[in-house]
């Protein structure tokens, strides 16, 4: 199945997505000091989604749980959004848009058919907006289990995104300049 793959690929194809992203981007000063803050804030999202998600053994209704079903999603997609803007090129927002727009779907496809199958009822429960039960509703956010999901990788690779976009200002020389070539 596709859909399957696609989701399974999604990490290695961010990769190389990273790799054009950085090639194509043209920042400088403005876009930086206007993208990083979004990528931030995305990842932030990220954090406080990964400090309430116990992966695959339970239907989470805790933190960031409580308004969106896929919070990670929205995390990833707003540091996404900010890396684009960081990067000052309408190619890399079109390359982002696409590979959000694939990889994305199909994961949270994936994902869903994985909690009916696991959790059956209780996750219905669940995405109609009913708690399945209140028992995690009030669990408070562990930076320890936001570590336990391996978060920090996320939190390293945004690090290495910026990083590398400054870099690449300063050596086009527009880190000084406030936007233009």
């Amino acid at each position: 199945m596709i859909t399957a793959r696609l989701a399974r690929l999604r990490v290695p194809l961010g990769f190389l997505s990273g790799i054009a992203v950085i090639w194509l981007a043209r920042p400088n000063r403005l876009s930086l000091s206007i993208g990083i803050p979004i990528a931030v804030l995305g990842e932030s999202l990220r954090v406080w989604a990964s400090g309430h998600l116990n992966k695959s053994r339970e239907v989470t209704v805790s933190g960031p749980y409580r308004w969106f079903a896929h919070p990670l999603y929205v995390g990833s997609s707003i540091m996404a959004a900010g890396l684009a803007v960081a990067a000052a090129s309408a190619a890399v927002a079109v390359l982002i848009a696409a590979y959000l727009g694939a990889t994305l779907t199909a994961a949270i496809r994936s994902e869903e058919a994985f909690l009916r199958s696991a959790f059956g009822d209780r996750y219905d429960r669940y995405r109609r907006g009913r708690s399945a039960s209140g028992v995690d509703a009030e669990r408070r956010f562990s930076f320890a289990q936001a570590r336990a999901n391996r978060e920090q990788r996320a939190v390293a690779g945004l690090i290495v995104g910026v990083l590398l976009l400054i870099l690449k200002a300063a050596y086009n020389g527009a880190f000084w300049r406030a936007a233009g070539p």
